[in-house]
């Protein structure tokens, strides 16, 4: 054996291999899982990173784009949209049907207290959203300095208009002219009215007893007509009853001739003169005709 020969050392021979470009050496699990680790994070980062230069507006609502705080007239429709972070930002408005439930007071022209219970809705017109974030703000902004004060007021002025009694009886005339005055206070700001409904009506307890002992008098009123009414047909219905039964009567009377009354005392005689007859017996008795009678039946 040659004393100057290398030693061979498979350590050293893998590493040498590797560093030339030979057989990779393996590496650990852990390093593995490290390096997928930090593969997600940078893909989530730049995920992350893209995603702010877009903006998803949700159904139902409209997108008002800020530029540097600026109000842009453009709105952002329902959508997948592209922006310029730092620079840009959206706020979204709803175009949706909101509804608000209202319990207010009013007087009636009759100086009648009455609370209403009632309940409004209304949705922003889509193309005008920009204008009215501007304007007015967000949806509660829009509730608050909007819808209330319009509706206490409208009510208000349309309630004066009628009396306590009509508010009961005319309820479709009030809902309508309420409907129509609000209509004209949100035409003003770009919002359309849906609809409106007086979900209850309240009156004083002094108007209610009223009402009642009104009600319950003009049913005895009613009442008394009709048993009136009544009495006056059934009198009617006997004097038309008497003056038929006396008509006839007299129809009757004047039908009755002397020689009706000879044909049906013929029509009933048996044949036999009675035994006893008085003065006015024998004064009214034809005392031919029975002979002609009593011949006709011997024949």
């Amino acid at each position: 054996m040659d004393a100057f020969a290398p030693v061979s050392d498979p350590a050293v021979e893998g590493a040498a291999r590797a560093l030339a470009g030979g057989v990779p050496s393996r590496r650990p699990a852990g390093a593995r899982n490290a390096l997928t680790a930090v593969r997600l994070v940078a893909l989530l980062l730049a995920l992350a990173l893209i995603s702010k230069f877009f903006v998803i507006v949700p159904a139902g609502e409209r997108g008002v784009l800020l530029r540097f705080g600026a109000v842009q007239p453009v709105v952002l429709a329902e959508g997948l949209h592209p922006l310029l972070p730092l620079r840009d930002r959206v706020k979204p408005m709803s175009v949706r049907v909101q509804s608000r439930t209202l319990h207010s007071e009013a007087a009636s022209r009759d100086l009648q207290d009455v609370d209403f219970d009632l309940a409004v809705s209304w949705h922003l017109i889509p193309e005008r959203a920009a204008l009215a974030y501007q304007r007015l703000g967000d949806g509660r902004a829009i509730e608050s300095t909007v819808i209330e004060p319009a509706l206490e007021d409208t009510l208000k002025a349309v309630v004066a208009v009628f009396t306590a009694e009509q508010l009961i009886t005319e309820r479709a005339a009030v809902k309508q002219s309420l409907a129509d005055r609000m209509q004209e206070r949100l035409a003003g700001h770009d919002l359309v009215l849906d609809g409106i409904d007086l979900l209850q009506v309240q009156f004083s307890e002094p108007f209610r007893l009223a009402v009642e002992s009104k009600q319950v008098a003009e049913q005895d009123a009613r009442r008394a007509e009709y048993e009136a009414e009544k009495a006056r047909r059934l009198a009617a219905a006997r004097v038309f009853q008497a003056e038929g039964e006396a008509r006839a009567q007299k129809l009757l009377q004047e039908g009755l001739t002397p020689e009706v009354l000879e044909h049906q005392a013929i029509e009933r005689w048996n044949g036999h003169l009675p035994l006893v007859m008085s003065r006015d017996s024998l004064r009214g008795l034809n005392l031919k005709s029975l002979l002609k009678v009593d011949r006709l039946l011997a024949d």
